[in-house]
């Protein structure tokens, strides 16, 4: 389990997932840049298609990355099945392929945690896969998919949504955000 940032008092994670680049487009939106830029870290929850998008985050932001079912010929250090980690006392579970909880029982998102997860019990789940941006708790846990920057509700190339995760002390606050024009809309937060 990585725990860089277990100690800290407060993080703003970006959340991003399905990238599907170059297929979609050459290089990230530039509102995504600006979105990341002063982040803590960035946790990709995978289908980049090539490693150079964990290059272009790493220059914002540390970026923690799972493999998703687009990246079997993608090779890099930072790329790995699933990623497990503490986050200012959270503990985040990132995997690609997940089930979408608005339509699986409480048992099966059990299940498929432990089958991803292993003995870690991730308190907030980061996946992708979809494109779909939601967020859901479900029995005390999160679950959130950022959707897709680039093929949001996998449509064609487009605008479409990133999210962030934001962890202090007290609080944890999910943000989704859809891109657009000059830069993003607020789509979906919980507290």
């Amino acid at each position: 389990m990585h725990s860089e940032f277990a100690s800290a008092g407060t993080l703003r994670v970006g959340l991003i997932a399905d990238t599907h680049m170059p297929g979609t487009i050459a290089t990230l939106w530039p509102q995504v840049y600006d979105a990341f830029r002063g982040t803590d870290l960035i946790l990709h929850a995978g289908d980049l298609h090539v490693a150079d998008v964990i290059d272009e985050l790493e220059t914002l932001a540390p970026t923690f990355v799972c493999c998703g079912n687009g990246d079997l010929d993608v090779q890099h250090a930072k790329l790995k099945d699933i990623w497990c980690g503490d986050i200012a006392g959270v503990t985040v579970g990132l995997v690609h392929k997940f089930p979408t909880p608005s339509r699986a029982a409480p048992a099966k998102l059990q299940k498929k945690m432990q089958q991803a997860f292993g003995e870690h019990d991730p308190q907030v789940v980061i996946y992708g896969h979809t494109h779909f941006a939601e967020v859901h708790n479900v029995e005390g846990r999160v679950f959130i998919n950022p959707g897709s920057p680039t093929l949001p509700n996998n449509q064609s190339t487009r605008l479409g949504t990133v999210g962030f995760l934001s962890i202090t002390p007290t609080s944890m606050n999910v943000e989704l955000l859809q891109i657009v024009d000059d830069g993003l809309m607020p789509l979906h937060s919980i507290d």
